[in-house]
């Protein structure tokens, strides 16, 4: 994942002339996905986040949309760093990539949020409520995406998407996740009447927060935004109530009051009174959450065997599908099917 730092520095020379000749760059911890640099200069930070090399499964790791979604959200109340480039000639660092300004601030990279006190852990899924109405309050077509995606069908085509992805990053059976697999089609909840934005993998360690202060100055990662229903943002927050997972954790079996945290119920209600919404099928998106991320881990792990996850601990996902895929069909009421013969 090295950068090739006399064509980055050619590059920058041309695109961003006032930056320094000379410049510190690290990797930035995170970026399962895309892998994602830290530059200074000794006078400002920017951030280059690009499509990883090799072999990548269809339609993945699309840098350039994200850069876009980016710039559109700008005028908004989301709050998202500014760009400053971007780039689709893979011959300046081997595939395409992007360059927005750095945002310093807090990362909390576990929902229990176990280094603050239960007032601010409250004021902090305030805030996330906060976000994601306000994002689901823009009007596609107000910010210049209105061709984003299409209008109608999203839940149906994630579906059909994170099958294929799933299918195509496949390494074992795992019956779980083929249960859910085939659960999830027959069950498709209406279409809203309006898209928005979905965000796609809207989860608070993709928020960066105020240093001191419980407000949100930036949201992250929008690989996988498009229009869709808002639901689907909704339920990938709601599924980390029923499960604890490595690196991120999980608010199952917490004391939530004790600790500050909302309880699944009052986050929902928040919601809908923040985005005026109705909160309906809530199970089945979170089902479908923790199905597409199944599908996201088993992509990972893939590329971990192929040699091209940008993670170091990628192969830790390995048993992640059969984890997540089994909890989503808890959700919606599927059961491993018994291996006894049925009583006469």
């Amino acid at each position: 994942m090295a950068l090739d730092r006399a064509r980055l520095h050619e590059w920058l020379a041309r695109t961003l002339p006032d930056f320094g000749h000379h410049f510190e760059l690290l990797r930035l911890r995170g970026g399962q996905s895309n892998p994602t640099y830290w530059l200074s200069d000794g006078d400002r930070a920017v951030v280059l986040r690009k499509k990883p090399p090799g072999k990548l499964l269809p339609s993945a790791h699309d840098v350039l949309r994200e850069s876009r979604i980016l710039e559109a959200l700008a005028s908004t109340d989301v709050p998202v760093p500014r760009v400053l480039a971007a780039e689709d000639d893979p011959e300046i660092l081997g595939s395409a990539f992007y360059l927005m300004e750095y945002v310093e601030g807090r990362i909390f990279r576990d929902v229990r949020l176990p280094d603050l006190h239960a007032l601010e852990r409250s004021a902090i899924y305030e805030e996330l409520m906060r976000v994601l109405a306000a994002l689901h309050a823009v009007r596609p077509e107000e910010v210049g995406l209105a061709d984003f995606g299409r209008p109608t069908g999203y839940v149906a085509r994630q579906v059909s998407r994170w099958t294929r992805q799933y299918e195509a990053a496949r390494t074992t059976e795992v019956p779980a996740m083929e249960r859910l697999m085939a659960w999830l089609p027959e069950h498709m909840p209406p279409d809203v009447d309006a898209p928005v934005i979905a965000h796609g993998d809207f989860r608070l360690d993709n928020l960066v927060f105020h240093p001191t202060e419980p407000r949100c100055i930036a949201l992250l990662d929008w690989e996988l935004s498009t229009l869709g229903h808002p639901l689907a943002d909704l339920g990938y927050v709601g599924m980390l109530y029923h499960v604890v997972l490595p690196r991120i954790g999980g608010l199952l079996g917490m004391d939530l009051a004790a600790e500050g945290i909302p309880t699944e119920e009052v986050l929902v209600a928040r919601y809908a009174a923040l985005s005026g919404r109705e909160v309906r099928d809530l199970p089945f998106f979170e089902a479908f959450g923790l199905f597409r991320l199944a599908s996201i881990a088993q992509g990972v792990y893939r590329r971990s065997l192929d040699g091209n996850a940008s993670g170091a601990d990628a192969a830790m996902f390995g048993e992640a599908a059969a984890l997540l895929a089994g909890v989503g069909g808890r959700l919606v009421g599927l059961r491993r099917p018994s291996l006894l013969p049925p009583p006469v």
